[in-house]
């Protein structure tokens, strides 16, 4: 099954883009890969509904994502637990749904976490710009972002559906919640105090978040012990980086290619996608890996 022709977008809610698994190569030419943020949830919202694993899904942040299906449809909702209902009636996310023609799909406002992800059968179907489907909040490349009155083809991009309907979501967030860091390169900036600090204070989420990166407010500031001037240098997604104030800034898929500031540590790539679910107010402890 897959007769739509179309979404059209009822509302978009508080944000919601169209994500692949980015573009990658173009680093000399300013941009980012970009891409989910949460690609473990796009990954599994993509596998459910049989798709390849480069087809785009729409990235909901903050829920209120309201789309009305032209035709039949099968899609999956994943990322941040939230309410989905099809016509008003509740459905299960991390699962299969069927969607028959003017049938409404709503997903509501997450109940912990930050980005839902919904994947229809085929894909969403935009343009590519250079070579991906991805929206790049920060050098505005890709299809903007998606608003009431847009309409969204859906693509031809699956293969066979797989035996499992429903996917087991990931277990609840801690408090605080951890992220494992590797400290560097630029971790000899920094005063010996304010490295154990960093790992030992809790850190909050502040409402200063996006695609770009979330920073942080601490107990106090991070000290550094050189003051000299450092040379832009190469920036990955989950580098950790003090701005002069102290306090620290995580980048995630958006982030720019280069900065200025010293990265005290970098996020393992397994926990990103937990970090694409931080939402403001979260505490959050790094814990230093080798």
């Amino acid at each position: 099954m897959n007769d739509v022709a179309w979404f059209e977008v009822i509302s978009g809610g508080m944000l919601t883009t169209v994500q692949d698994r980015g573009r990658s190569g173009y680093g000399s030419a300013g941009l980012t890969r970009s891409g989910a943020a949460d690609r473990r949830s796009h990954d599994a919202a993509n596998r459910l509904v049989g798709n390849r694993p480069d087809a785009a899904t729409l990235e909901v942040t903050g829920g209120g994502l309201v789309v009305r299906s032209v035709g039949e449809a099968i899609v999956a909702v994943t990322g941040a637990r939230s309410e989905v209902t099809v016509c008003d009636r509740p459905v299960g996310d991390w699962s299969r749904i069927t969607l028959r023609n003017d049938d409404v799909l709503r997903i509501g406002i997450p109940d912990e976490g930050l980005r839902t992800y919904l994947a229809v059968r085929g894909g969403i179907d935009v343009p590519e710009v250079l070579g991906s489907r991805s929206t790049d909040t920060l050098s505005a490349t890709g299809p903007s972002p998606v608003r009431g009155g847009t309409r969204l083809l859906v693509g031809a991009m699956a293969d066979g559906l797989p035996d499992e309907e429903q996917i087991p979501p990931p277990a609840p967030m801690g408090d605080p919640v951890e992220i494992r860091v590797r400290t560097g390169p630029r971790d000899d900036w920094f005063t010996p105090a304010s490295i154990r600090a960093l790992f030992h204070e809790t850190w909050t989420v502040t409402p200063r978040l996006d695609r770009v990166g979330i920073r942080f407010q601490g107990p106090g500031r991070l000290h550094r012990s050189r003051h000299d001037e450092l040379p832009s240098e190469g920036m990955v997604p989950g580098s950790l980086q003090v701005p002069p104030e102290g306090q620290p800034v995580l980048f995630l898929v958006d982030h720019p290619v280069t900065g200025g500031y010293p990265v005290v540590a970098v996020t393992v790539t397994a926990d990103l996608p937990i970090a694409a679910q931080l939402r403001p107010g979260k505490r959050v402890r790094f814990v230093p890996v080798r």
